[in-house]
Parts: C-alpha cells; structure tokens; sequence
C-alpha cells in the first residue's frame, strides 16, 4: 500500500454545497448496469446520484466515465486523466469488484489503484466519494470463497479514504443491502431498486440536503423461499449467469470489450 500520509487534523474539508461539476468514475455499477437495458437506455444509482444533487446544485452538470468490466487498473489508466481533465468539483470512484472475482486477487494493488485515483482527484480540490462492498456469499452462496476478498477490501478501500478525505458510503452491512429484491437476477449488479437504496447511500455520506438513512431500512418482509426452491434458483443462476461469466473468463473476454463512455462529458441533466 502507499504510504501516503493522512491529512493533517486541522486540514479543512471541502465545503459540501454547491457543487457544479459531477464526474462519475467507475464499472458496471456505475454505468448502471440493471437499472434499464442497452436498448432503453441505462440508468444506474450515479444517474440517480445527480438527479438527487441537481436540485441543491443549480446549473449541476454530470459526466459519467464508467465502462461495464473495467478492472480498478482500467479505472487508474482509462478514466483518471479524462475525469481530471473535466475538473470536477464532486467526483465518485467506485471499483473492484470485477478484480475481487479474478483467480488472481491482489487486495493491495487494487486498493493502491483506487488510492492513487482518490489523491489526485482530492489533490485537484474535488469532493470525493466511494463506498464499501456487500458479502457477496449472502447473495450468491455458491460465491462463499469470495467472502474474505471482500473484508480485505473493504477494510484497504476505508484506510486510502482515510488518507485522502474520501467520503465512505459503509454499504456493506446493512442487512437490507443482500436482500434478493436490491439485485438484478444475474446477482452481481442492483437491480433498480437497489440502485436507488445506492445513490441514496451515497448523498446521505456526502450530506445532501434531505437524505437520511432511509436507505437502509428493511423492505417489507416477504415469506422465504422454500429448501427445494432455494436450491433449484441456484442452479438457474449458476446455469444462466455463472457458467457464462466463467466462460468469459477462460476466453479471456470482458463485458466491456468495444464499448465506451455513455456519458464522457459535461452536460446538464
């Protein structure tokens, strides 16, 4: 990890309000992957992160970076240059999780990436924003091996934000954050609803006026599957996202492959 010095105790943090400038960097998550389709349109929790701004945040403009598949290597070397080049005044920095699903997972590079993305965003004076992972084990159970990978995370991703005065959003243990009803069915992106609870998340860390900690109360509850059903969805998603994703992987193929930017520059909502 960098040794990178925290800041001092008497260092000012950046005023909270008004903020003119909001780039989103980031994965599939940010891009908003299942929270619409590549016909309708994506919109995703950072689309929702900015409609919640605009109103405290006249003349708001809004660039979203983010490409489905980027590792948080691709983050450091594809998106930082263009992000600081738009001299955002709020940014978010959201990745990992595709490294964190690699045979090979280094927690400590990838953190080093996403730190080294928090200092030279905060260096340029933006307002900086990310947030933990959820137990992927307590979605997916056939994902239990990855359980570790994301508390090591987690923890390295808490110290960086620590260094750089990067706001966390601490969506990893609520318990409403692995209910079924926040993911899409592939089980590795939020479905609308749960990207909704993430940009909500994120403006009640960042202190937007209005948001509160709504977002992480429990939905209604709804009666439990059934052993037999439990079972048979597992096989449903191991045949219909799990043997794909892997297949992908053997081929050395990313979801992103060819695919750009929806939304690579400044503009108004």
């Amino acid at each position: 990890m960098p040794t990178a010095e925290p800041p001092p105790a008497d260092r000012t943090p950046p005023a909270p309000w008004p903020r003119k400038r909001y780039v989103a960097l980031g994965d599939s998550q940010t891009e908003g992957v299942g929270d619409g389709d590549d016909t309708t349109g994506l919109r995703g929790w950072a689309d929702r992160l900015a409609e919640l701004l605009a109103p405290h945040n006249p003349g708001l403009e809004y660039a979203n970076l983010a490409v489905r598949g980027r590792l948080a290597g691709h983050v450091r070397s594809l998106q930082l240059a263009p992000a600081l080049a738009l001299r955002p005044d709020l940014a978010t920095v959201v990745a990992g999780m595709n490294d964190l699903l690699r045979p090979r997972f280094d927690a400590d590079e990838v953190a080093a990436d996403l730190e080294a993305v928090f200092a030279a965003l905060t260096a340029q004076g933006a307002r900086v924003a990310t947030v933990t992972f959820p137990d992927i084990s307590r979605i997916a159970p056939l994902a239990r091996p990855f359980a570790p990978r994301v508390t090591a995370l987690n923890d390295r991703i808490r110290e960086a934000a620590r260094r750089h005065g990067v706001v966390v959003a601490e969506t990893a243990h609520p318990p409403v954050v692995t209910d079924p009803r926040l993911w899409s069915p592939d089980r590795l992106h939020a479905s609308p609803l749960g990207h909704a609870r993430i940009a909500a998340a994120v403006a009640h860390a960042l202190g937007v006026p209005g948001s509160d900690d709504s977002w992480a109360r429990p939905l209604p509850p709804v009666p439990p599957p059934t052993r037999a059903g439990a079972a048979a969805a597992e096989l449903r998603w191991a045949a219909a996202f799990l043997g794909p994703w892997l297949a992908r992987r053997v081929r050395g193929r990313s979801s992103g492959t060819g695919r750009h930017p929806k939304r690579p520059d400044l503009r108004p909502l």
